[in-house]
């Protein structure tokens, strides 16, 4: 399997790739701003890509692949350069380019447009707008095959290898733990099409995916 992952070197992207090295039969493209940051294996070749470049730009520089994990985010410091619009022409870029598994990590709430504003605002409320208008974007704009996680927030403990998934029953989830079912979510199609709401939980993360089906 050939596999892109864009945000590399943040907190989730990075630990994707670190899984994923320990697979010598999947090849890793491992995509960031600053490439020499990627850890150094025999599978993973790392490539640059800025969210800030035009579509074209990021078409050239995808990798050829079936597979790509968007795991690239701002921080909250360029929502809309980044976590919005980048992401919008990554999706383009890879559709042009025949890279039709896509997987999209999101966030619990940002098909939940009533958190956006009014007496219940969410204190992530901007986050959250760019991140629905790249979900929407994702789902009625595009002809891959997608799936979105939506975790609940990302906390950097020890994963425990189980998890929820299509329900909340906590209020946080593991960096390691998320990379996980991102990896697994793109090694199955049964998700393909569907909004994964994602929290810590009790279940082993393989089984939690089979019950996709």
């Amino acid at each position: 399997m050939k596999i892109i992952v864009i945000g590399a070197t943040g907190r989730v992207g990075s630990t994707v790739v670190s899984k994923l090295m320990a697979n010598k039969d999947i090849e890793v493209y491992a995509g960031a701003r600053h490439p020499k940051k990627v850890p150094v294996a025999p599978n993973v070749t790392p490539f640059k890509i800025n969210l800030h470049d035009t579509k074209d730009e990021i078409k050239e520089a995808l990798p050829e692949a079936g597979k790509l994990i968007f795991a690239a985010g701002s921080g909250g410091k360029d929502l809309l350069q980044v976590d919005l619009n980048g992401a919008v022409k990554v999706m383009k870029a890879a559709e042009e380019k025949g890279i039709l598994r896509f997987i999209m990590l999101s966030s619990k709430g940002s098909l939940t447009p009533d958190l956006f504003s009014g007496k219940k605002q969410s204190p992530l409320a901007d986050y959250l707008i760019a991140k629905y208008y790249a979900d929407e974007w994702l789902m009625n704009n595009t002809h891959l095959q997608y799936t979105i996680l939506q975790p609940t927030a990302l906390v950097e403990k020890p994963g425990s290898g189980k998890v929820t998934l299509g329900d909340y029953t906590t209020n946080e989830n593991s960096i390691d733990n998320v990379a996980e079912v991102l990896i697994g979510l793109a090694e199955h199609n049964s998700s393909i099409g569907e909004v994964i709401e994602m929290s810590a939980g009790n279940e082993p993360i393989p089984e939690a995916i089979n019950h996709l089906n």
